[in-house]
C-alpha cells in the first residue's frame, strides 16, 4: 500500500471537482448535436494521445503492471459516467450529481454488506441521511416519480465500486496508466453504442433521448470545438481525480468530491440559469452532512 498524503489528495479532488463542475453544464449544449457513443469515441481519440504525452513528460508508465485490476477499475469508472452523462441531457446537473455522488453512501453499503467491514450505528445513520437528501434533490415522491432519475443513481453504483477497486486493487499503477484505462474504455464503449444503433437501426428519439438513441451525427454544427475543449479539460479533471484516489483513503477523499455540488450548479445557475428549490438546496446539504460523517467516522475506525 502506498503511502497515503491526505492534504494533497484533497487538493487534487477539489481543483478536479472544479475543473468537471464547470466543463460537464456543456454536456447538454451538445447533446443536442452528437450523440453519448460519439462523444465517448471522439474522447479516446483526442485523450490517448495527450496522455501518452503526459506519461512520457511525467516519466510514468502508461501501460499496467496488472491489466486485469485496470480493466475493471476502467469499466466501472467508464460505464458510470455513461449514465451520469446521459442523465445530463434530461436533467438539471444538481439532480445528476445528486444520484452520482451517492457513491461514497455506496462505498459504506459494500463495505459492510460485501466486505464483512464493521461500520458503527454513526455511518448507518449517515447512509440515511444521505439516502433522505438524495431524494429530496432529485424530488423523487411517489406521486411524482420518474424512472428517468434512477439513470444517475445507477451511475452512482458503479462509480462506488471504481472508488474502491481504485485503492484496493490499483496500488502502484501510475496515474496516467489509470487515466489511460478509463478513456480506452469510455472509447470501446461508445463503439459498441455505434455500433449497436447502426446494426438494430435504432431510431432517434425526439427530445433529449436523442443523445443516446443518436447514432454518428456529422457535420458537429458548432460543437467540435466545445468538444475538443471539453474532452482536454476532462482529462486534467479525470487526472486529478484518480490522484486523489491513488494518495488518499477513498472514505477521506469521498468528502472533497462533494464540492462538484456546489460549483457544477453555481455554474449552472451563473450560465444557464439553473435554479434550485429551497427543499432540493436542503438536500445537497443533508448529502454533504452525510458524507461528511462517513468520511470522519471512517478515519477513526
Amino acid at each position: 500500500m502506498s503511502e497515503t498524503r491526505p492534504l494533497a489528495a484533497a487538493l487534487w479532488m477539489m481543483a478536479s471537482m472544479l475543473i468537471l463542475g464547470v466543463v460537464d453544464n456543456f454536456i447538454v449544449v451538445m447533446a443536442e448535436v452528437i450523440s453519448l457513443w460519439q462523444m465517448y469515441v471522439i474522447r479516446l481519440m483526442i485523450a490517448l494521445p495527450v496522455i501518452w504525452l503526459l506519461s512520457r513528460g511525467l516519466k510514468q508508465r502508461f501501460w499496467p503492471r496488472n491489466w486485469g485490476p485496470v480493466l475493471l477499475r476502467s469499466f466501472f469508472f467508464a460505464s458510470a459516467m455513461l449514465f451520469y452523462f446521459a442523465s445530463l441531457a434530461f436533467l438539471p446537473i444538481a439532480q445528476s450529481l445528486a444520484g452520482l455522488f451517492t457513491s461514497p453512501i455506496i462505498v459504506v453499503v459494500i463495505t459492510a454488506v460485501f466486505l464483512r467491514e464493521p461500520i458503527g450505528v454513526f455511518r448507518i445513520g449517515a447512509v440515511l441521511v444521505g439516502f433522505a437528501g438524495t431524494l429530496a434533490v432529485l424530488q423523487i415522491s411517489p406521486a411524482s416519480f420518474s424512472p428517468l432519475v434512477v439513470v444517475p443513481l445507477i451511475g452512482g453504483i458503479l462509480y462506488a465500486l471504481n472508488a474502491v477497486i481504485t485503492r484496493r486493487m490499483c496500488d502502484g499503477e501510475s496515474t496516467c496508466t489509470l487515466l489511460a484505462g478509463t478513456m480506452g474504455m469510455q472509447g470501446a464503449l461508445g463503439l459498441i453504442g455505434l455500433a449497436v444503433i447502426g446494426l438494430w437501426g435504432v431510431q432517434e428519439s425526439d427530445g433529449p433521448l436523442a443523445f443516446v438513441t443518436r447514432g454518428w451525427a456529422w457535420p458537429m454544427e458548432g460543437v467540435g470545438l466545445l468538444l475538443v475543449a471539453h474532452v482536454l479539460a476532462s482529462i486534467v479533471g479525470v487526472f486529478c481525480l484518480t490522484r486523489a484516489y491513488q494518495i488518499g483513503e477513498a472514505s477521506y477523499v469521498a468528502i472533497f468530491e462533494y464540492s462538484i455540488m456546489i460549483f457544477g450548479p453555481l455554474f449552472a445557475f451563473v450560465w444557464f440559469g439553473q435554479t434550485l428549490a429551497a427543499g432540493q438546496m436542503a438536500g445537497i446539504l443533508l448529502i454533504i452532512l452525510a458524507g461528511s460523517v462517513i468520511a470522519l467516522r471512517a478515519r477513526q475506525s
